[in-house]
């Protein structure tokens, strides 16, 4: 059977400042605290990390993600994914005059039997179901600050 490769570009928009934002990425075993998506995360090592995933769609993805790029000053975090999901992501976020805009490209395939068995008729509801964990994430991170609290930050509009 044919593995299903999917490409997604996200952009979130965030008043809040750039280091603020990459500190927040950073924490991936962090991320169930503000990302309901995010059922299950933790570091197997500083850049070695287990996550486990599930949107609104009844299916769970499961994978490793492999830390190959954390660079601070840059603001970008970038990591290969071997599991359920099997290729990289790369967030990279931006300064702007009102907080910062970050951008994260994911290029994967998909390992798991079922979803690529169901991709010829369900593909447009998978990416769907994407586009929703990714709004999500966003809202989660709009409200959360430096020191790990949480906080409304004034957000601007997709």
């Amino acid at each position: 059977m044919r593995k299903q490769r999917y490409h997604f570009v996200s952009h979130w928009t965030v008043r809040a400042p750039a280091d603020a934002a990459y500190a927040a990425l950073y924490k991936v075993a962090r991320y169930p605290d503000w990302w309901p998506e995010v059922k299950e995360a933790r570091a197997l090592d500083e850049d070695y990390l287990w996550m486990r995933t599930r949107s609104v769609l009844p299916y769970d993805l499961a994978f490793t993600l492999d830390r190959t790029v954390a660079d601070p000053q840059a603001h970008v975090l970038e990591a290969v994914l071997r599991g359920d999901l099997e290729g990289r992501i790369r967030w990279t976020i931006e300064s702007t005059d009102a907080g910062c805009l970050i951008t994260f490209d994911e290029n994967v395939i998909t390992n798991k039997t079922a979803l690529n068995a169901l991709a010829p008729i369900a593909r447009p509801a998978f990416v769907a179901n994407h586009a929703l964990m990714m709004a999500r994430g966003q809202a989660g991170l709009r409200v959360r600050n430096l020191t790990g609290s949480y906080r409304t930050w004034r957000v601007t509009q997709p």
